[in-house]
């Protein structure tokens, strides 16, 4: 059997209600002949949205079809023992030019005991955002869900949640229950558990694609939503250049920032998972023991659990977001 390489995927484009046309100027992503994307995922094992290989021997086999054949040696022995041939994490950029719908994610027990589906926790990292756009994430104050049921029917939703001015390179994470909407005007990576159940709480009376209303989900919402107010919301992280950055840590999947302008050596022997690495800036290339791969702005590569080390060399400035499952 020929040996792993660093695998590439093609990407997924979804046109939106809220979707922008950005992801062709920031990303490089040609999305044609829709006339927005307001998603484009990266990678994916969700059903009937399974990610396609589209470099080396591999191409044109699905992600599901790999972990059958490759088990540990694609996605690490721990991995596989815990979500078998379902992948457990989804990767995609998103690019707004309206708000998405005031909305929430159940955790693990209830996504399972409501849709056989995982939870979903995710984090986003904010590649570009226009002045003035806003992240709603968590509430601004205490309130209970009869408080905020008043506001939702009074229009005064507002009043009671937390808004952030997004800035390029802010990371947000949002356990599931974190109430959450992004803006218009922004372009982010979002890392999430590997589930595609939203409950929408507002959409803004506006309707869909289709021109009907969408559908809301307020009373498994409410259910679910974590109503405390936490002191901060945004991660703070201070960028180490030819380094690894922290920017979030849980049960789910770890992702550091590695920014970096000369050749840097990864060791993965300790680590039993496959890594991602998303480039946000630049570009390089990856050595790994038996060849070599190349990413720039706006791709995402899945690195095999069997690929212990690799030596990466930007062309210039480069920005990788590396995650993995501790």
């Amino acid at each position: 059997m020929q040996r792993l390489y660093p695998l590439k995927f093609r990407e997924i484009f979804k046109e939106k209600v809220w979707g922008g046309n950005r992801m062709k100027g920031l990303l490089d992503k040609n999305y044609d002949p829709l006339p927005n994307c307001g998603e484009s995922w990266e990678l994916s094992a969700v059903e009937d949205y399974v990610s396609v290989v589209k470099n080396g021997f591999l191409q044109d086999n699905d992600l599901r079809e790999l972990i059958e054949i490759y088990m540990g040696d694609l996605v690490g022995d721990k991995v596989f023992d815990l979500f078998g041939t379902e992948f457990p994490l989804l990767v995609k950029f998103l690019d707004t030019a309206d708000y998405l719908s005031v909305q929430v994610h159940p955790d693990d027990a209830i996504a399972k005991e409501r849709h056989g589906s995982q939870g979903k926790t995710e984090m986003w990292y904010v590649v570009d955002a226009q002045p003035g756009a806003e992240i709603i994430v968590g509430f601004s104050q205490e309130v209970d869900r009869q408080t905020f049921l008043k506001h939702l029917e009074q229009n005064t939703l507002r009043q009671i949640l937390n808004i952030e001015k997004a800035k390029a390179g802010d990371v947000f994470f949002l356990p599931a229950g974190r109430i959450h909407a992004i803006g218009a005007g922004i372009t982010l990576c979002e890392i999430q558990q590997s589930s595609d159940v939203t409950y929408r709480i507002y959409d803004w009376d506006r309707p869909g694609l289709d021109g009907k209303m969408r559908e809301l989900h307020l009373d498994q919402a409410l259910d679910v939503m974590d109503y405390k107010v936490q002191p901060s919301y945004k991660t703070a992280y201070e960028p180490r250049l030819n380094g690894q950055t922290s920017l979030v840590k849980n049960p789910y999947f770890t992702t550091n920032m590695l920014a970096l302008d000369k050749a840097m050596e990864m060791d993965y022997f300790f680590l039993d998972s496959f890594v991602l690495y998303v480039c946000l800036q630049g570009g390089c290339n990856i050595e790994y023991p038996w060849g070599n791969e190349t990413i720039k702005k706006g791709e995402t590569i899945l690195l095999p659990a069997e690929i212990k080390n690799v030596k990466l060399i930007p062309a210039g400035q480069c920005k990788l977001l590396e995650t993995y499952i501790h």
